[in-house]
This record gives structure tokens, C-alpha cells and sequence, in this order.
């Protein structure tokens, strides 16, 4: 077949000429391939060759240390060989797990890091051991490890971490005992003895005669003969049988060293007499020794004759004779001979009254008979200054008493009242002071690092409370407030001075007494808070801190006094209501050998006043002062200071009922306080002019 090319713009075409096509009949030569099982096995071979070149091409020389070295390793997340002691792993992060027996399983995290040879530590966890723990002879002993208590002995298979401990055991009249334990761990089981010594010693008593009974401590536990197991320490020991005097002693008692106490002969007991005189407060003597003022009660030895004398100052010594029997009691009454004088007086105005120890005695003109003692003698006369004097009379001396009474309008310009009381009730003193020095000696027991001394002038006269503000006068201005009570006693009453009140409350009672009697206020205040004072006014105040400290401090030489009754302690008998015996079973700190007969607070003026007769300056409640409460001391000598400008808290001063240790104790002894408490309130003062 013959094709032809026509060209569309050409006539003449170019015709195609075909090729022969002969099909391969297989017959001929060709190239073949055939796939066979060899072929296979070459391939994984490459393959895996190829594979592990990369691997260790690319791995990282991995130590895995673990404590201890008998540990089971587990790696997973990944593709790990391991060689001896070290792995080879691609880097990258993998699960480890950790197992030996006697030891916490451990799983955490690997990372492998970039670097060609790497070592991981790991320390596992021993498992507790197991212990027990015994006390030999006893059972029921309190066992405590590392100051958690598992129980009470015998204890047995308890588990205990692994390490060093510190084994505790308490009995009850043993002493402690206390050792080291090492625990092994590892479910290992351990014993431990614990050998408890008795806490106590053997003590014989006798008496003659024997069936006293005997109190330890406050407590009986028997009669003599008798021998006691008496725990260690300072033990008291008394004594007492019917007919007989009380024996006590003290003694040490070491545990384990028994001794015998020496047989005691108990002595008959004495007679008691009470003794009334008339008049009364008479001196009482017994064979020429004083034994107090009537009425009183004396013990006698009973078999035997004694002589009584009483004086009194203004009548005649009376003596007689008493005899009494064993455990006898009898009141006896004793009247005394009054001796008298004639006394002439003589007053201007000629018709103003007489009164002898506050008894009308008519007009002042005339002689009368006095006793010879101590007397208030006063002359009286409406529009005048009564006229007061202690006088005593001396017989066989011709006396005149002259007194020319001066008009209230003399006294006004001639006299400034040295108290006054103010409109709730308050007594106050006139004080003139001077020159002291405030504060501590660093080498003073007790001091506190606030007691700096301070050199103070103060030349402003003032009043100062002679006693604490009490509960009646308080609520003259807040009918609401109440002191509450402490432990069950009550702080609430009239006379016991008030407490619970902040320094803001005791303030503003201040300006509410100077509001009654028409004088400037001296706090100034802003919607009933205290902003700020003024230093001129002459209205009633809390004292000065400098105030309370001259007041409570001074004496007539100057002296710069440690306690109101001297520089020791305890204090004497009658000082003031201080923590005491009374107090022991809810205060921390208190005086075991003084006893004030109050637990918490006492009516105001329940006790001795100090040198300027101002009362519970020490004891009864602290007190809230003016000043704010900061940093003290200066150079030279600071002029009627009134405390810093500024400040949170305001300065509390003198010891209270709640207080028996020698810091708080002492005079210099300075607190601070914002809110109200229990044992601090306030007394008031105010400057003369």
C-alpha cells in the first residue's frame, strides 16, 4: 500500500513508504530476568547490615550506676543493646525501671542527651524494716520514734524507714528513757529493749508517837510508821496528829537512793487566846514580846502561866495573867484607863464649832480635857476654811491651841488645795516635783533593752489619782462597760478597778470629767477619735509617762527606788496584789512564797501605799500612760516630756495581778498595748496650772 503526503499548498506530494515488521517468535536472541529465593536473603542481609551500621553510626555509649548495683534495668520507649555494663541508645527520652528485692520499685524518666558517652545515677529506696519494741518487767509503756508516738509496749512488727532514729519511752513514776536505733531497712526485722529505771526512791517515817498522818505535798498518803515510794525532786513533808504541833521539813529525793527520815517527836500543840481590848488597836505583848494590835489571837503554850501587857498611846499599860490548857481556845476583853489634860483653845471667829475626832464639842472658846494620844482636833465655821490638826495632849503642860480661820476667799488667793477630787469621785495630789533620772541600769536584774536612763526635769506642778479608776466611777460616763471575769472570777465589781479599756476609751473618760467640772478639754478629737492634745490645757489627762515614773519612783533622798517596799524579793507581807500562790493554776509565772489573798484583781487600795501614799502603783492592774509608745533616751535633760508625737501603740506601766517575775516586777519595767486588756487600766491626772 502506497500512501501519499498531500500538501494542501503544494500539488505534489511526498508519498510513505512502510518497513517490514517481523514479530519475535522467542526464537531469536533476548535479555531476561528471573526472581529467585537467594535474591531474598540478599536483600534482608543489606538491609539489616545496613540498618545496624546506622544504629551504631548514630547510638550513644549509655551507663546506667544504680545503688544497689544488683539492680534489674528495664528500658523502654525505644531500641536499646546493651554491651557489658553500658547501652547503646539513640538520644532521645525512654522509661526506666528499677527492681531488687528489699528495695522500692523505681520508674522514671531517661533522657539521653547528644553526647557520645554518658552516665546516669540513680539511688533506690530501701523498704522500711520492721521492728518491735519491748520493756522488760513492764507493759503499757508509751513509745514514741522521732516524737511520733506508735503506741504503747509491747509493740510488735511495726514499719520504720530505713536510717538512724531516736526512740522515746515514758512510764509512768520511771524515768524517760531515750536511745539511738539504726533500722536496717529492707523488711529486715529488728528488736529493741527499752530498761526503765523507777523514778522514785523508798523513804521511811516514824514519829513518837506514831498514827500522824502525812501529807506529801499537800497531800496524805498515810500514817507512821510509814515507808512511801516518793518520786524524785524537792518533796515538802508534814506531820500532823491530834493534840500535837505540825511538823514540816523539806527534802531532796533522789530516784533509786532510799534513805530513812530520823524518827520525829512531835510536841503538844499550844492553847489559843483572842484578845479583845477597849479600846481597840491597843499593843499587845506576850512575856515582854510583841505580838500585834487587838484584837488579835495568840498561840500559848498550853501548862504555864503568861503575862499580857497592853498599851495605847493616851491610856494607862494594863497587865495581867493567863494559864491555858492544850488545844484550849478562849476570847478574853481588856479595857484600858484613858489619860487626860486640859487644853486651852482659842479661835477667831470667837463663835466657831469644835469637833475632837469628827464629835461635836461646842464652841471652840473653851478649855477642854484631851487625851493624851494622838487626836483630829477641828474648827469649824460656815464661810470659813475648817481647820484640821493632829494633836496630842501632854499632861502636867499647860497647852493653848490658836487658830485664826481664814475666809474661803483667803483661801482661794493664798492656798492651792494639795488634793482635790474630781467630779466622779477621784482623790488626786498636788505634786511639786524635780530633777530625776528615768529608766534602768544596764546592769540591773531584770532590766529590759527599752529602760534607757533619761535625765528629767519636770517643772510643771500636777494631780495625780491617789488610786486606780474603779468600775462604779468608770461607768459614771459609760453605764454599758463591764470588766468581765478570768477563770471565773469576777474583775466587775464596784470598788475593783476597772479593765477591758482601750487607751482611746480612758482618754475620752478624761475629757468627759473635764466636761463636768468646765475645764478645757485636753484631747482633741474628731468624730470620738483622738486626734491630737493640747499641752496648755489644765482638764483632765492620763499621766505622763515621766509623771508615773517620779510618782512611783522617788523618795524623800532622792532615791531611785527598784520595788515600792525596797530592792528585793519577794516582797514583804501587805505589798500589793501581785501573781502569787493564789494564781498558780492558771498563770505561768508566779511567787510561790507570796500570797495576797486575790486571785485576780482587788478593790483599789487594798494594800500599802508607797512613800507619796499612792496606792497600787505596783500590783492590781498596769496602767495606761499618755505617751505613745517608741523609741526613749536623749542627749541632756528632756522638760515635762509628754512621749513622742506619733505612734501605734500607746506606753503601759507598772506590774499587775498577772505579773510575778523580777522584769515586770521592778518600777522601771515598761509594756506597750493598742487593744484593751484583762489586767491594765488607768488612773488620771492634770496639771495644777
Amino acid at each position: 500500500m502506497i500512501l501519499e503526503n498531500i500538501d494542501k499548498n503544494n500539488s505534489t506530494a511526498e508519498p510513505i513508504v512502510p518497513i517490514d515488521f517481523t514479530p519475535n517468535d522467542e526464537k531469536g536472541p533476548g535479555i531476561t530476568f528471573k526472581f529467585r529465593p537467594i535474591h531474598v536473603v540478599i536483600l534482608i542481609v543489606s538491609l539489616v547490615f545496613g540498618f545496624s551500621g546506622w544504629f551504631v553510626l548514630t547510638a550513644k555509649s549509655v551507663f546506667i550506676e544504680v545503688t544497689p548495683i544488683t539492680a534489674e534495668i528495664e528500658i523502654e520507649g525505644g531500641i536499646n543493646i546493651r554491651l557489658g555494663q553500658r547501652y547503646l541508645i539513640r538520644s532521645g527520652d525512654y522509661s526506666l525501671s528499677l527492681y531488687n528485692d528489699g528495695y522500692h520499685e523505681m520508674t522514671t524518666e531517661l533522657n539521653v542527651t547528644e553526647d557520645q558517652s554518658q552516665t546516669h545515677s540513680y539511688q533506690m529506696d530501701r523498704l522500711p524494716g520492721v521492728i518491735s519494741i519491748i520493756t522488760e518487767g513492764l507493759a503499757g509503756a508509751r513509745a514514741k520514734i522521732d516524737g511520733v508516738d506508735v503506741g504503747t509496749t509491747p509493740i510488735t512488727e511495726i514499719p520504720v524507714e530505713y536510717g538512724n532514729h531516736r526512740l522515746e519511752v515514758t512510764y509512768e513514776r520511771y524515768l524517760d528513757f531515750e536511745m539511738a536505733i539504726d533500722v536496717e531497712g529492707r523488711g529486715v526485722q529488728q528488736e529493741f529493749t527499752a530498761q526503765l529505771e523507777p523514778a522514785w526512791a523508798l523513804v521511811s517515817l516514824a514519829t513518837v508517837p506514831e498514827g500522824a498522818e502525812v501529807m506529801l505535798d499537800g497531800e496524805v498518803i498515810g500514817e507512821t510508821p510509814l515507808n512511801a515510794e516518793i518520786i524524785q525532786g524537792r518533796r515538802n513533808i508534814v506531820l500532823k496528829l491530834g493534840g500535837f504541833k505540825a511538823w514540816s521539813d523539806e527534802f531532796t529525793v533522789t530516784a533509786g537512793e532510799d534513805f530513812i527520815l530520823p524518827s520525829v517527836t512531835l510536841e503538844p500543840a499550844e492553847g489559843l487566846v483572842f484578845i479583845r481590848s477597849n479600846p481597840s488597836e491597843a499593843s499587845l505583848t506576850v512575856g515582854g514580846e510583841f505580838q500585834g494590835l487587838t484584837p488579835i489571837e495568840v498561840a500559848l503554850q498550853p501548862g504555864q502561866d503568861h503575862q499580857l501587857t497592853l498599851f495605847k498611846n493616851g491610856y494607862l499599860s494594863n497587865e495581867s495573867s493567863i494559864r491555858i490548857s492544850p488545844n484550849e481556845e478562849k476570847a478574853i476583853t481588856i479595857s484600858l484607863k484613858p489619860i487626860t489634860a486640859d487644853v486651852d483653845i482659842v479661835t477667831f471667829p470667837t463663835d466657831a464649832e469644835l469637833y475632837v475626832d469628827g464629835e461635836y464639842r461646842g464652841l471652840a472658846n473653851q478649855t477642854i480635857q484631851l487625851m493624851a494620844a494622838s487626836q483630829q482636833i477641828e474648827i469649824r465655821k460656815e464661810g470659813f476654811v475648817p481647820y484640821n490638826v493632829e494633836f496630842t495632849s501632854r499632861p502636867g503642860i499647860d497647852q493653848v491651841i490658836r487658830v485664826n480661820l481664814k475666809s474661803l476667799e483667803q483661801l482661794r488667793l493664798e492656798q492651792i488645795k494639795p488634793e482635790i477630787t474630781s467630779a466622779a469621785g477621784q482623790d488626786l495630789k498636788l505634786f511639786n516635783p524635780s530633777a530625776f533620772t528615768m529608766g534602768a541600769s544596764r546592769r540591773e536584774a531584770g532590766r529590759r533593752p527599752n529602760e534607757n536612763l533619761r535625765e528629767i526635769s519636770l517643772e510643771r506642778p500636777f494631780y495625780f489619782g491617789i488610786k486606780e479608776v474603779t468600775n462604779s466611777e468608770y461607768r459614771l460616763f459609760d453605764s454599758e462597760h463591764t470588766s468581765g471575769i478570768v477563770a471565773g472570777t469576777t474583775l466587775n465589781n464596784e470598788s475593783q478597778p476597772v479593765v477591758q479599756v482601750s487607751w482611746t476609751s480612758a482618754a475620752l473618760f478624761c475629757n468627759w470629767l473635764s466636761q463636768q467640772e468646765g475645764l478645757p478639754a485636753f484631747y482633741q478629737t474628731v468624730d470620738g477619735e483622738i486626734t491630737g492634745f493640747n499641752a496648755e490645757s489644765i482638764g483632765y489627762r492620763l499621766p505622763s509617762e515621766a509623771e508615773w515614773a517620779w510618782v512611783a519612783r522617788t523618795d524623800d533622798s532622792d532615791r531611785s527606788l527598784k520595788y515600792p517596799w525596797g530592792d528585793r524579793l519577794p516582797p514583804p507581807e501587805g505589798s500589793g496584789n501581785f501573781a502569787d500562790v493564789t494564781a498558780s493554776n492558771y498563770l505561768g509565772e508566779v511567787m510561790f512564797n507570796y500570797d495576797d489573798k486575790y486571785f485576780a484583781t482587788s478593790p483599789v487600795g487594798s494594800f500599802k501605799p508607797n512613800y507619796h501614799e499612792i496606792y497600787d502603783l505596783a500590783g492590781n492592774v498596769a496602767e495606761w500612760v499618755h505617751d505613745y509608745y517608741g523609741a526613749v533616751g536623749s542627749i541632756g535633760i528632756e522638760i515635762d516630756p509628754l512621749g513622742p508625737e506619733l505612734g501605734q501603740f500607746h506606753t503601759i506601766r507598772g506590774s499587775s495581778w498577772s505579773h510575778g517575775a523580777i522584769t515586770e516586777m521592778r518600777l522601771s519595767f515598761r509594756d506597750f498595748g493598742e487593744e484593751p486588756r484583762d489586767d491594765v487600766g488607768f488612773r488620771i491626772a492634770r496639771y495644777l496650772e
